[in-house]
């Protein structure tokens, strides 16, 4: 091939690179809370690797249902992603009859940290034990509430679980995701919120409990909820997802970008300001815990009988 024919051929390919479409992640749960921080930090690192721009997009509503259904149904070429923490996948599933999308609509990316939960409260709030939030609950006579980020999510399991052992009626508040529903609480709408701990520092808040085995290295000042009487251990995890259909080629770069990003200093640094432990599972590992979570979970909204309105 004549030299200007190669030289031609390598601008070509590279203005080829530089036209390729972004990749979308999208996070099914509002701007400013725990997920959509994740999507943030890990974009440029998957950049980097996939040679495309990796842009953020929150589409929220129905407990993160619309966010996970938009993926559900996007052309499964890689170009669109869904990073979604536990309850749209494990809990919602055995939660709504009507939900939009089926766990097999999804092909397992990659894990990216797990996070015991842990019972917040504001500061002003007076509250910092469990025992005291029974007992509020018990005096309030249903007037007591709390928050989630939506109908059958973890927020909202956690706190269900906890009313129904302690025996006291709590009413249930939901909110479009975390970001809204710290605002609620520092407002004082809401008295709880049980979410992934990285809300606490940042917004000053109080820590009640952590449903952890043990007390964790990130707050060991916060005692579990087994030390205060209640047997209760959950985590949040959050994980990405492509379509089912993606070819295996394209989950391969999608893992590895994934893989890298959360090698970088910046979301190491990012995620430890969430108080995230970072945790990465490949596709194959992650489809298998995946699985072990939607059963697990499926035993919990039974036993609970969690309902939609409740």
């Amino acid at each position: 091939m004549p030299l200007l024919a190669l030289v031609l051929a390598g601008f070509l390919a590279i203005g080829t690179a530089r036209a390729q479409a972004p990749v979308t992640i999208v996070v099914n749960f509002g701007a400013g809370g725990s997920a959509d921080r994740m999507a943030r930090l890990v974009a440029p690192g998957m950049a980097e690797v996939l040679g495309a721009a990796v842009v953020v997009k929150n589409t929220t509503g129905a407990a993160g249902a619309i966010g996970a259904q938009e993926v559900a149904r996007a052309r499964p070429d890689g170009a669109t992603l869904l990073l979604t923490t536990t309850g749209p996948m494990a809990i919602q599933p055995h939660f709504r009859a009507d939900l939009p999308y089926r766990l097999a609509d999804f092909a397992p990316v990659c894990l990216l940290g797990d996070a015991p939960v842990m019972m917040m409260a504001a500061p002003a709030s007076g509250l910092r034990s469990v025992a005291e939030v029974v007992a509020r609950a018990r005096t309030s006579n249903g007037g007591f509430n709390y928050g989630s980020a939506g109908p059958g999510s973890i927020p909202h399991v956690v706190m269900v679980a906890l009313a129904q052992r302690a025996g006291v009626p709590m009413t249930h508040v939901p909110f479009r995701g975390s970001a809204e529903a710290i605002i609620s609480l520092l407002r004082d709408d809401v008295s709880i919120y049980a979410d992934l701990p990285g809300g606490l520092r940042a917004n000053n808040l109080v820590g009640v409990g952590v449903m952890a085995e043990a007390r964790t290295a990130e707050f060991p000042e916060v005692p579990t909820l087994r030390e205060q009487g209640f047997d209760l251990v959950y985590s949040i995890w959050a994980g990405l997802y492509a379509p089912a259909a993606t070819p295996p080629d394209a989950l391969a770069r999608l893992e590895a970008a994934c893989r890298h990003a959360l090698g970088t200093p910046a979301t190491i640094e990012g995620f430890a300001r969430l108080a995230t432990p970072i945790t990465f599972r490949g596709q194959r590992d992650f489809a298998a815990f995946q699985q072990a979570e939607f059963e697990k979970y499926r035993a919990v909204v039974q036993a609970a009988g969690i309902r939609p309105g409740d």
